[in-house]
């Protein structure tokens, strides 16, 4: 497997769409996410390491999932396309991304609007990524 054969601005911008996705999404749905949290927003800014931090991370996360979103379309489909990608993306949510984070949703007793919030965000990464990546080839 050749790991440097993807579109590497693809892969960028498909990034770069999902954290306008997450901008969006969790302006729409900030009260009811720190709801869903139970913790007030000076817990939360107090343990996410400064202002900047959680998003320099959830933008380096987001370019992981964008690649390998990239890699695993050309490897199990044999071409990148919109339909390909979300297709993968999809089956990476189901079978990973969703499981994983009810999982530990689950040990951290963290309410399931939270889940449902936070999973449907990824969700639309995944949806995001595929198109953005699809179309870039």
């Amino acid at each position: 497997m050749d790991y440097l054969n993807v579109n590497w601005l693809g892969v960028l911008l498909a990034m770069i769409a999902a954290m306008a996705l997450g901008a969006a999404w969790y302006m729409v749905l900030s009260k009811q996410w720190i709801a869903a949290t139970g913790k007030t927003v000076e817990q939360i800014m107090a343990g996410s390491g400064g202002q900047a931090a959680p998003f320099i991370w959830g933008a380096v996360m987001l370019l992981v999932m964008a690649y390998f979103l990239a890699l695993f379309t050309r490897m199990i489909l044999g071409e990148m396309s919109v339909g390909n990608a979300i297709t993968v993306g999809l089956h990476l949510w189901v079978g990973f991304l969703l499981p994983a984070m009810i999982l530990n949703h689950r040990y951290q007793g963290m309410s399931w609007s939270l889940a449902v919030i936070d999973g449907g965000y990824l969700l639309g990464v995944m949806i995001v990524e595929g198109v953005v990546l699809g179309l870039l080839g």
